[in-house]
């Protein structure tokens, strides 16, 4: 019986090209988006699945109040693993991961020639009994119990020393520290949230001994006791911070955060080492995506398929007066439904496998199967083609099934139900289409705000060289003068960092018993860095040049913000001393300047020059627009200078384009996977405006008789679907505004929702579907009236 039902479907596909063309070509290609964002789903939510411990593995985060900018911070004080090892119950063990230098780039000699590391971590050696990492050479247990050792990935060991057994090798990590090589570990899988490329012991540097609990730069994880509660450990967190730290210098509390959340659940975390930051609201958005695709997809059938039912409903008549059963006429339809569906999914699984490579490079994922993977792969594509199957046959076999046969013969069957069906799910497509197109014209509309937005200072033309590698001033200096020789170059100069780059936060006080001040960032740099960066001097100057090793003083030049936390007006706060730490005195205001992403409000900025931290980069500002002969011309003076360092640079304009990766990434799939649905949409468009004017065929060519023209008649047939849309404008614009307008909320700078954005969004959809629309109702318009009028 079922072999006779799929015959007659595939009869029924023959003798009805269009309707099956449209019908398979918008599943096929719903089919391929759901296929590829449920892989993206999946893979974002695998994230650290791999760990046998998992469940019991918790992050430490730092709660703070804000003043920062991040409420909560992914990095804990230096103290924190050591104390909760001794005082915390609830707690197994503990470990600290420091990448190195804060976050900045290693220079590494190995075998006599210079590299740049982005991934090595100083890290405790309890870290190997908190996550089950493999070593394929040496043990874990003990391969960073001595100081100065450390452990590569197999994919590093290959890169620094070839095919050559790492064991027992030196590297130099920045022309200071010498480590000797005492394991190799299996690479970390890319959805692993530690993707670290060299762990160094920690035993004997200087962090490892610092019991400070004011500093918080050091991300540690915990590893909870069986069957013990996460809210009994943070309160059990709590009374050994009371015990450390008077209540009055608490500017933080502490909670945990378990392994599981990490990937998804840290886009709005300060200071995280994580290799890869995922956002759970960009996954339900991707979700939901899915879902409105699929809704699409399997309205276009129920829509062509109660359109056709016309047709359809005399050949119901007749297979029931020859005594067809309900029963079996469901069976056929839904025969006929998954066979339909079956073609699609096949074909849309092949249209996901062929774009999965440009899909990768949309989402900057990187998601790949292995055999562990393909049955549940399988499996799930088999579950989805059942439930389209079921729910996108669901109304046209009960629909088409419960006709009596008189009714059936008579066309009777087109009912009002069926017409305000098929309206309902028109307007229903098009309102989700509105609602896409005016996501996706904000999405561009914010990214272009931010790449366009005025910082501030000018970070073109601007490149920033690590020179950690550098251990005495005298070749600082010789760097700095060769470079400054360089015709190209207007201005050189040394910091600690640089926008986009985290530096050191402090407090901010007006008096030095002041109990509370401002969080401020402080980076060391010198007179240069204004010049530089093109800031604003709103009173006074910048940094001293030239200051002597025996001036003890502190200078210090502020953003706006601190001197409004001041209370003094700019010109005011010059020659003011101040305490961030210790005494300084205000030399010069600039302006506001936006240092970290858009996401974070202006906070209080400080440029200051005491020796507390060390000065890594070396910042050069450019002329002209010719940036790979100046990277050139500026490799080669760095060799000549510091032939023992790797040259690594990175451009200012382009690492702040890095803060909004994750927008743009989903600005680009959003937009590619809307325009998806909503050609799915019109091709369901365009197949109901077909049947709609094969329907009106007669009535046509009656017109056309009596002298009609075929604008008049192309109207006619066009209108009530134009009604429609607007129908579904109407209903979709609030709900855009909404969703809209809730994104935006993420933003601390943002554009303002303009009605142009809902009216292009409102003129497109209506366009699209008006050309789709008439182009079938000038068809049908031009043919032959007596075709039309020609007995069946």
């Amino acid at each position: 019986m079922v072999k006779t039902y799929l015959k007659m479907a595939f009869r029924g596909f023959k003798s009805d090209r269009l309707f099956s063309a449209i019908n398979v070509a918008g599943l096929s290609v719903g089919l391929a988006i759901i296929i590829l964002l449920a892989l993206y789903i999946a893979n974002e939510r695998s994230f650290d699945g791999m760990y046998a411990k998992k469940e019991r593995i918790h992050r430490v985060l730092v709660e703070t109040d804000g003043d920062f900018g991040y409420g909560t911070w992914a990095t804990a004080p230096p103290v924190l693993a050591a104390t909760m090892r001794k005082e915390v119950i609830n707690v197994e063990t503990a470990a600290r991961m420091l990448k190195h230098d804060f976050g900045s780039s290693a220079n590494i000699r190995a075998n006599e020639q210079n590299f740049t590391e982005n991934d090595l971590f100083w890290v405790d050696m309890e870290l190997f009994d908190i996550f089950d990492i493999p070593f394929l050479k040496g043990n874990p247990q003990t391969a960073l119990t001595e100081p100065n050792t450390i452990a590569l990935s197999e994919a590093t060991s290959r890169k620094y020393f070839g095919s050559v057994d790492p064991m027992g090798k030196t590297l130099l990590v920045d022309n200071n520290n010498e480590l000797t090589v005492t394991g190799v570990f299996a690479d970390f899988p890319p959805n692993s949230s530690i993707n670290a490329n060299m762990l160094a012991s920690s035993n004997g540097t200087w962090f490892y001994e610092n019991e400070a609990w004011s500093n918080a730069s050091f991300e540690t994880f915990c590893l909870l006791k069986d069957k013990v509660s996460k809210k009994t450990t943070i309160a059990q967190m709590g009374k050994m911070l009371d015990a450390h730290t008077p209540k009055e210098e608490q500017w933080y509390s502490l909670s945990l955060q378990p392994l599981g959340d990490v990937h998804l659940y840290s886009s709005d975390y300060g200071n995280s080492y994580a290799a890869h930051i995922g956002d759970a609201g960009e996954v339900r958005t991707m979700a939901v995506l899915a879902l409105v695709v699929l809704l699409i997809a399997a309205m276009n059938y129920i829509n062509l398929t109660t359109a056709k039912s016309l047709k359809r409903s005399k050949e119901v008549g007749v297979n029931k007066t020859l005594g067809a059963s309900r029963k079996s006429l469901l069976a056929r339809f839904y025969v006929e439904a998954a066979t339909i569906t079956g073609v699609s999914v096949v074909l849309g699984a092949v249209l996901a496998i062929l774009f999965l490579p440009i899909f990768q490079s949309l989402v900057g994922r990187v998601i790949s199967f292995g055999t562990t993977e393909i049955m549940p792969f399988m499996v799930g594509v088999g579950l989805l083609w059942l439930a389209i199957a079921l729910v996108a046959g669901a109304y046209p076999a009960f629909y088409l099934s419960r006709f009596a046969p008189r009714a059936a013969l008579s066309n009777a069957n087109n009912s009002a139900a069926n017409v305000v069906l098929r309206k309902g799910l028109v307007v229903m497509q098009f309102a989700v289409s509105v609602i896409l197109l005016v996501g996706v014209l904000t999405i561009y509309l914010q990214t272009k705000y931010i790449q366009d937005k005025k910082l501030g200072f000018t970070p073109d033309n601007v490149v920033a060289v690590s020179v950690n590698g550098i251990r005495d001033k005298a070749t600082k200096t010789a760097l700095a003068q060769e470079i400054e020789k360089m015709a190209a170059i207007s201005a050189v100069g040394y910091s600690q960092g640089f926008p986009g780059r985290d530096v050191s936060g402090r407090s901010l006080r007006k008096k030095p018993t002041d109990e509370h001040g401002l969080n401020i960032k402080t980076n060391v740099a010198e007179s240069s860095i204004v010049e530089v960066l093109d800031l604003k001097l709103l009173a006074g100057t910048s940094l001293p040049k030239n200051k002597m090793a025996t001036d003890t003083t502190m200078q210090v030049v502020l953003n706006k913000k601190a001197v409004d936390y001041l209370g003094l007006l700019p010109e005011e706060a010059v020659g003011k001393e101040v305490f961030i730490g210790v005494p300084q005195t205000v030399v010069g205001v600039v302006e506001d300047f936006n240092y970290e992403s858009l996401h974070q409000p202006i906070g209080a900025y400080a440029f200051h020059n005491a020796a507390s931290e060390s000065k890594g980069y070396l910042l050069a500002k450019f002329k002209g627009n010719e940036e790979s002969e100046v990277l050139a011309m500026l490799k080669g003076k760095f060799g000549q200078v510091v032939p023992y360092l790797d040259f690594n640079y990175s451009l200012l304009d382009q690492n702040l384009a890095k803060l909004y990766e994750r927008e743009k990434r989903t600005g680009q799939t959003t937009m590619l996977f809307c325009l998806l649905a909503i050609f799915v949409a019109t091709l369901g468009l365009l197949g109901l405006s077909a049947y709609m004017a094969e329907q009106r065929r007669k009535e046509i060519g009656i017109r056309k008789v009596l002298g009609a023209s075929v604008p008049r008649i192309a109207q006619m047939l066009t209108k009530d679907f134009a009604r429609l849309i607007i129908v579904a404008l109407v209903i979709g614009f609030p709900a855009a505004y909404f969703l809209a307008d809730t994104w935006l909320q993420g933003f601390a700078y943002r554009i303002e929702l303009n009605w142009w954005v809902f009216a292009l969004s409102g003129i497109t959809i209506l366009a699209v579907a008006i050309s789709t629309v008439s182009f079938q109702s000038i068809k049908a318009a031009v043919t032959n009236p007596v075709k039309s009028l020609r007995t069946e």
